[in-house]
């Protein structure tokens, strides 16, 4: 446990000097220091709590530290204490647990921290709440932005920042271009712009990646229907919106045209599923077997008659040519470099990239590296075509080229193809190639894939492929992980496809998001008229009530995307956050209390049960990040807010209780300079760790609205 001043990698720490000043005035030493244990007191309060605690159990106990402090769990609830130990997890032979809680309770000593209380097979800390105050509060306004933060934990070696920072790459986004950027699109964005902010904060060397979809079949399918339907005046006036109706346009054209092929091929899927139905289970005990399914000649002959029309129709299909083998054929001469063929493709790459450039700056994302399926190296896919070939990983199936994952352990991937008959390569060849291409570029230590979970399949695929390669291959795979996410559906809850039209544009559901915020702020003409720039500030609102309610579940959820709920101030919505932060920001500026003097406020003077209570939530924010560093799930930061944000609200009516008429909280109407001041800073601490978490969910607080 390095017990430092000043700064680690840029960012504040806490002084450890003044600290233990504060901690000598009630009896204690500079916080203990255990082997094979990490604690950062210069981070976070709740650890110089901690390392009282385990010398404490130590004494009693006898256990290891690093066994303690293993066991000893923060509390999602205050009520259960600041601080929580199951005592079972001490792994102590030969005392009953609940005895052992009272004992511990019984003979633990600490000045900061209450008398435990022993609950059955817990031990529950509360701490005292003047010690906690002043310390708590300190460091949110001597570390500002950075408090909660861990710069230590991205380090090669977290107990010296002389180590350097770990390497991350998140790829993320990744749209299709010249498809319009819609709901759908927003999952991985916001998802993956909250992994890079996370890491950073967590002290990791980050890169952003997008890459982009801008190869394959379906761009021959894009020029043919720009050929058919485009506009140039069109394109020039909103491309992507343009370019996306076309591919409707052109797809609807092509369900047409494969409607009799797409009916055969289920109706010989359903014959072969009769013919070769799956095994039936085992009857239970006393249960006769079901009855053998049988197949008649007749049906036989009904598969045979079916599966020749449908070759029938695909080869009519093919001579005519189709959309779908114009389609096909116009991708082989772009993979050949016709320049004629990529000249369509280019624009509308350009074009797209510039589109999106523009939303991900609204929703305040930015990325360090574009890249794409069309920028993967030939040789590189031609390099792991070989290793897939002599390793006996791929075989020829009618001239592609396939991988049977059934044969190599894992039955449930089934077959895969990795070339096409007519050596064009598909996206899981390109995948598999990138990856390595990645590594010799930033050798990474970790890189994390946001895809959709409509992909888990490919993905594991995709992942198992690369570890069959064996090394250089499968060493990168085994520093990568797939994180999924579920889908957006529409306000019905039906699912969204770009190819049936069905899309939410974000840009319309934004546009329509910021006229309903922009309608809000208007109803208040002289705050209205105190907002710098009101459009801005709409548009910010409208971003964090569609982020709030994307972040408002685990990641794998589907959720319906309901414009009328995200843009509520009622309940817990973006636009409350928001309000949250603006509340107190209006607070500070008609206090007027100067700097100096809510850090050097007296905050015993902080009596308020509810004051109390936020203190606690104010101290639990960096166990609150270290736990979303486990968990990845930006629910994890949005619940505390919440949870927090409502503790705030209700200081601002908390009533003396002498006097039912006096608001205690009041900073306008404190009956002494003093009391102002520590009620200030603790709005304002509670201000600030408000805006470190919005920001880490990639919200830009406001302070006026």
């Amino acid at each position: 446990m390095a017990l430092t001043n000043g700064q680690i990698n840029g960012t504040p720490t806490a002084d450890m000097d003044d600290i233990s000043t504060q901690l000598q005035k009630l009896g204690l030493s500079q916080p203990p220091v255990f082997p094979g244990v990490q604690l950062f007191p210069q981070y976070n309060p709740v650890d110089v709590y901690r390392g009282y605690i385990i010398e404490q159990i130590n004494r009693i106990t006898s256990v290891e530290p690093s066994i303690i402090n293993n066991a000893v769990a923060w509390t999602q609830d205050l009520k259960h204490g600041d601080l929580v130990l199951p005592v079972p997890a001490l792994r102590l032979k030969g005392k009953k647990p609940d005895e052992l809680a009272v004992e511990i309770a019984n003979q633990f000593d600490c000045p900061i921290i209450e008398k435990p209380v022993a609950d059955k097979t817990f031990v529950r800390f509360f701490f005292k709440p003047a010690p906690l105050a002043h310390l708590a509060l300190r460091y949110a306004l001597s570390q500002k932005t950075a408090y909660g933060f861990n710069p230590s934990l991205g380090l090669h070696d977290p107990s010296n920042p002389e180590s350097g920072k770990k390497k991350l790459i998140v790829e993320y986004s990744s749209p299709n271009i010249a498809k319009e950027f819609h709901t759908g699109h927003l999952r991985s964005t916001i998802i993956g712009g909250f992994m890079v902010k996370l890491y950073s904060a967590a002290g990791w060397d980050t890169v952003s990646m997008n890459y982009l979809g801008d190869w394959g079949k379906q761009y021959g399918m894009l020029s043919q229907g720009f050929e058919k339907y485009g506009s140039e005046a069109e394109l020039e006036r909103d491309p992507i919106k343009h370019l996306n109706e076309v591919y409707v346009k052109i797809n609807q054209d092509n369900a047409a045209e494969q409607k009799e092929a797409k009916r055969l091929a289920e109706k010989k899927d359903e014959l072969e599923k009769l013919k070769n139905p799956p095994k039936p289970k085992k009857p239970a005990k006393g249960e006769a077997p079901p009855p053998e399914p049988k197949w008649t000649d007749e049906q036989e002959r009904e598969l045979q008659d079916v599966t020749a029309q449908l070759e029938k129709v695909q080869e009519d299909l093919v001579q005519k040519p189709s959309i779908d083998e114009k389609a096909r054929r116009f991708f082989k001469r772009m993979s050949d470099g016709d320049q004629e063929a990529l000249k369509y493709w280019q624009k509308f790459r350009d074009l797209s990239i510039e589109a999106y450039t523009h939303m991900y700056a609204r929703l305040n994302i930015a990325f360090d590296d574009y890249s794409g399926e069309s920028t993967v190296k030939q040789e590189d896919m031609d390099r792991a075509a070989e290793v897939l070939e002599k390793r006996g990983i791929s075989e020829d199936s009618k001239g592609a080229v396939i991988v049977d994952l059934s044969k190599h352990g894992a039955p449930k991937l089934g077959k895969t193809l990795v070339r096409k008959k007519d050596g064009t390569s598909l996206y899981l060849t390109r995948d598999i190639a990138a990856n390595y291409e990645r590594y010799e570029k930033y050798h990474f230590d970790k890189m994390i894939y946001i895809v959709a979970s409509q992909q888990d399949v490919h993905m594991a695929q995709f992942f198992k492929i690369l570890e069959l390669m064996g090394p250089p291959y499968s060493d990168v795979i085994a520093k990568c992980e797939n994180i999924s996410f579920g889908m957006v559906k529409d306000p019905h809850g039906q699912t969204m496809s770009t190819r049936k039209g069905t899309v939410v544009s974000l840009a319309d559901s934004l546009d329509a998001a910021h006229e309903a915020m922009h309608e809000v702020m208007k109803k208040n003409a002289d705050k209205y008229e105190q907002v710098q720039d009101p459009e801005a500030t709409a548009d910010t609102l409208a971003i964090s009530a569609i982020m709030v309610q994307d972040y408002s579940g685990k990641m794998i959820n589907n959720y319906n995307f309901d414009m009328d709920r995200m843009t509520s101030f009622e309940g817990d919505t973006g636009p409350y956050l928001q309000y949250s932060h603006a509340r107190v920001c209006s607070m500070e500026r008609k206090a007027a209390v100067p700097r100096h003097e809510l850090e050097n406020a007296d905050y015993s003077l902080i009596t308020a049960k509810e004051g109390i209570e936020l203190v606690r939530a104010l101290a639990q924010w960096p166990d609150v990040f270290l736990n979303t560093y486990k968990t990845r799930e930006p629910v994890t930061v949005l619940t505390y807010l919440f949870k927090m944000t409502h503790l705030l609200s209700s200081c601002y009516d908390a009533k003396d209780t002498s006097n039912k008429n006096a608001k205690t909280m009041s900073v306008m109407y404190a009956e002494s300079p003093e009391k102002k001041a520590a009620l200030m800073a603790l709005y304002d601490a509670a201000r600030q760790v408000l805006a470190n978490g919005m920001r880490l969910l990639g919200l830009k607080p406001v302070e006026r609205m």
